[in-house]
């Protein structure tokens, strides 16, 4: 078991529900961490003073993450907007002390498409190639260690079983991490049938630094073998099965150093939705409690 137990902490959403969701946590100090998003400001997101202040704030503490979106780390060709983002990111990343950065799995820009949600690559050398030379150039901008989060996408049952190797060769190339995103690991679970600890234990465990903690929404399935699809939406509560395998996720991770639950903005535009955030947030502070007593 770990000595020490990880900081549990919110992935800082720059929205008026989330500051009003979150602000009692804050004000009680049982804020241990941030993971921030780092590339909101350059897509056009407004970051009001109120957020600005908690990211310093954090920074200044030695407890605020790195969290990219818009990267496209497994892009087949590397772009002029990739080399602006990761001009930006160097910046940003001499301006605050970040313990670390992180990617998702996966693509988002192909051709003229530069944004969306991250896609599957094929597991081929070639992605294995290019990914490693874009880690690199993830690396060198930020000056800190980087890591991958695992993805909920898959084409089928083989992408699932291949994508904790294929994680692990990637992240290698940089002594690298992994972020270990537990809703993302029960929408394969409920999408592919896959036993929990095989999943699991297709990953690199040892090199699990941070795990995330969401939820998400099911929807109906239009290929007639599944009713419904579990998503990685991040707009709902925590399922009870996600805070099952962070329990177990604990257990098998001898080196997680944060915990961050996840929720988007503007999902949480009324007082009990609020409470429930809130409600998770004590959740997840008492598994740590009973954990590491």
């Amino acid at each position: 078991m770990n000595q020490l137990r990880p900081k549990l902490g919110l992935s800082l959403m720059p929205t008026d529900d989330f500051h009003q969701a979150s602000a009692q946590l804050f004000e009680e100090k049982l804020v241990q961490a941030i993971e921030w998003s780092f590339d909101f400001p350059w897509n056009g997101v407004t970051v009001e003073p109120w957020c600005q202040e908690i990211v310093d704030r954090f920074s200044i503490s030695n407890a605020l993450t790195g969290h990219g979106v818009n990267l496209s780390p497994l892009s087949a060709r590397f772009s002029k907007r990739q080399e602006s983002w990761l001009d930006h990111a160097r910046e940003e990343f001499k301006a605050r002390k970040y313990v670390h950065a992180s990617e998702h799995f996966g693509f988002s820009e192909a051709g003229p498409i530069a944004y969306g949600a991250p896609i599957t690559v094929p597991m081929n050398s070639e992605s294995l190639r290019t990914g490693k030379e874009m880690l690199k150039r993830y690396a060198n901008a930020t000056q800190c260690p980087v890591g991958l989060e695992n993805l909920a996408f898959a084409f089928g049952i083989e992408d699932v079983k291949r994508q904790g190797d294929f994680l692990d060769q990637l992240i290698s190339e940089v002594d690298g991490f992994l972020l270990l995103d537990l809703h993302n690991i029960y929408c394969q679970l409920e999408n592919f049938g896959v036993p929990e600890l095989e999943l699991l234990n297709s990953y690199p465990l040892s090199k699990v630094y941070e795990i995330h903690i969401s939820g998400g929404s099911w929807t109906p399935s239009v290929s007639g073998k599944r009713i419904a699809v579990r998503r990685d939406t991040h707009d709902d509560s925590v399922p009870q099965e996600v805070f099952n395998l962070a329990t177990l996720a604990l257990k098998l991770c001898p080196n997680i150093e944060y915990v961050i639950l996840e929720r988007l903005g503007n999902t949480m535009m009324d007082p009990e939705s609020q409470q429930e955030f809130r409600d998770d947030f004590e959740t997840m502070q008492q598994i740590l409690e009973f954990y590491y007593a």
